[in-house]
């Protein structure tokens, strides 16, 4: 398995209870399979993982980019402000 470290920021810091976590993850997961995954662990995420920006091995990721091993992923609530 593929073993990574998971960063929370803001008010998703709030909704995990934690800052980071430490995941198993499958080979060849794809963000949105770990939005799927982190949605089921932790139902408090719903709300604003959806819109949540990630960033792996602090590079911002879209949906379909695979994460690689030992990664460190940093996932941020979407900002609003004017």
């Amino acid at each position: 398995m593929n073993i990574c470290k998971v960063l929370f920021f803001a008010t998703l810091k709030d909704r995990v209870g934690a800052r980071q976590i430490t995941l198993e993850l499958p080979y060849g997961l794809t963000v949105g399979g770990l939005k799927a995954i982190l949605l089921a662990r932790i139902p408090a995420l719903e709300p604003a993982l959806p819109h949540a920006f990630i960033a792996i091995n602090r590079e911002y990721a879209t949906e379909d980019e695979i994460i690689p091993p030992k990664a460190e992923i940093a996932i941020f609530p979407p900002v609003s402000g004017g």
